[in-house]
């Protein structure tokens, strides 16, 4: 069975940070892209950040340029998000999601992926 699970969400203060993980089961992520998305109430989801299964290419929505880092670690069939001076606007529910690559690129569009998570919420309020 192929799940993915995220971690690492909840209520943080603006300009403060946070790091989101996306673990993998059932399958080995060395050979899948993997994307965060995000949605926010009475929002469409909307790509964060992706990363090629070889980590060589990343992808980031403008918005989150120079705050966000995406990283993975094969060893750990893990994926995280590092989000830093995070911003109200940032709220949202947060999902990972992952789909078996051939090219080393990744996509930020969500009907892209096959498999995801079940979402964690992170709330920056002060």
């Amino acid at each position: 069975q192929l799940q993915l699970v995220e971690s690492g969400g909840g209520l943080v203060q603006p300009g403060g940070s946070l790091r989101l993980s996306c673990a993998a089961s059932g399958f080995t992520l060395d050979y899948y892209a993997i994307g965060w998305f995000r949605q926010a109430p009475g929002k469409e989801r909307e790509g964060v950040s992706c990363i090629s299964k070889g980590g060589g290419v990343t992808n980031y929505v403008d918005s989150v340029k120079g705050r966000f880092t995406i990283s993975r670690d094969n060893a750990e069939n893990t994926v995280y998000l590092q989000m830093n001076s995070l911003k109200p606007e940032d709220t949202a529910v947060y999902y990972c999601a992952a789909v078996y690559s051939i090219r080393r690129l990744c996509i930020l569009r969500w009907d892209e992926y096959d498999y995801w998570g079940q979402g964690t919420q992170i709330t920056v309020s002060s």
